[in-house]
């Protein structure tokens, strides 16, 4: 039997791949963070499939519940929100995998700075703009960022800066990128991204910090920096340019 790590989406239940729910559809048992992700989903679960809520499980006892399942006999669904493939925890969940004998496949899902940016309405690179996008967080409680990864040094670059689990701390944010993109850059900030309740703000770095606290945002957030957020006059791209020789190799 097969452990299935599944990217949720961001937060719709209708933002799920079909792969996703398809796989969800097939699996005897069902692991999900019951605080991240949308109890519509289950939905698309077996009806006599077992549904284990793990937001108040620590590693061991995911890992327990995965094993346990694949030993009886049972295809299972670990659905995570947005994306495995970034701040999903999965790696330390498929190394005690690897270590049991167990056998996983990802399933993809739609990542949360993308429902960001949709609800934005914006293209993250822009032509002779910015082509650069830096996804990252800070440290806090959390685990702490390797040497070399802190926002001040990645400020440097100039790059489009997209945040998660940061809100709580956009006061920190906003001093520490400050003095590489300047007063004037365009920043936004995302709360529970393609949900019913979506909250978006927008401004300036210097004016972003307010807004935040004043709608009381410190969670389920994605704050973004840089200068592609305000691009107006740019260059069209390459791609589709009636100059581009649609027919060399």
């Amino acid at each position: 039997m097969t452990v299935y790590f599944i990217g949720a989406g961001p937060g719709a239940a209708d933002l799920i791949t079909v792969r996703g729910a398809r796989t969800l559809a097939s699996c005897g048992v069902c692991l999900y963070a019951g605080s991240l992700v949308p109890r519509e989903l289950l939905a698309e679960c077996p009806d006599d499939a077992r549904l284990v809520d793990t937001a108040q499980l620590d590693i061991d006892q995911i890992t327990a519940e995965l094993v346990t399942a694949h030993q009886q006999g049972h295809d299972v669904a670990r659905l995570h929100s947005g994306d495995p493939s970034v701040f999903s925890a999965v790696n330390e969940q498929m190394r005690r995998l690897d270590e049991a004998g167990v056998p996983y496949e990802v399933v993809p899902g739609v990542p949360a700075f993308a429902a960001a940016a949709a609800a934005l309405k914006r293209e993250l690179t822009v032509p002779t703009v910015g082509q650069t996008v830096i996804l990252t967080r800070i440290a806090q409680r959390a685990t702490a960022m390797p040497e070399g990864e802190d926002l001040a040094t990645l400020g440097r670059s100039g790059a489009l800066i997209v945040l998660h689990l940061a809100a709580k701390y956009v006061d920190r944010v906003v001093e520490e990128l400050l003095p590489h993109y300047g007063a004037d850059c365009p920043a936004a900030v995302v709360a529970l991204a393609s949900r019913p309740d979506e909250l978006i703000l927008r401004g300036t770095l210097d004016e972003i910090a307010a807004q935040v606290k004043a709608a009381g945002v410190i969670r389920t957030a994605v704050i973004m920096v840089g200068r592609t957020l305000g691009a107006e006059q740019f260059r069209d791209s390459h791609l589709y340019s009636p100059e581009r020789d649609r027919h060399a190799c």
